[in-house]
């Protein structure tokens, strides 16, 4: 399978299970992995074509959306919606804190999850 890989979508945005995550909000970053079919390339139009702008958009539209309290959901809410997209026949999202609220944590946390 072919892939699309969107690296590192910064979103600043209100989840979490914290009081303070919720209402101070914080930086989270998004990445995907998109398995997709290329067969059909040599047409070099859009239209043939999975349009990544539109994997960027859903991504957006759930992390500027309704707060959550797990990357786990955020996660899975994007993947499901990504499989929405014509031509996209696999999703692995990455949704990462880069600077949780965990004494002693210092490279971030994340979760990945992949739907097909």
């Amino acid at each position: 399978m072919d892939r699309i890989i969107i690296e590192r979508i910064t979103c600043y945005a209100y989840h979490g299970v914290l009081l303070e995550e919720q209402t101070l909000g914080q930086e989270f970053q998004v990445s995907l992995e998109l398995g997709i079919d290329l067969s059909g390339h040599r047409q070099d139009k859009i239209d043939t074509a999975v349009d990544y702008r539109t994997a960027v958009a859903i991504v957006e539209k759930v992390m500027y959306g309704p707060s959550k309290n797990l990357l786990e959901t955020l996660a899975c809410e994007i993947a499901e919606q990504l499989l929405l997209i014509n031509g996209v026949n696999e999703a692995t999202v990455e949704v990462r804190k880069p600077n949780p609220p965990i004494p002693g944590v210092q490279g971030g946390v994340s979760v990945v999850v992949t739907r097909n």
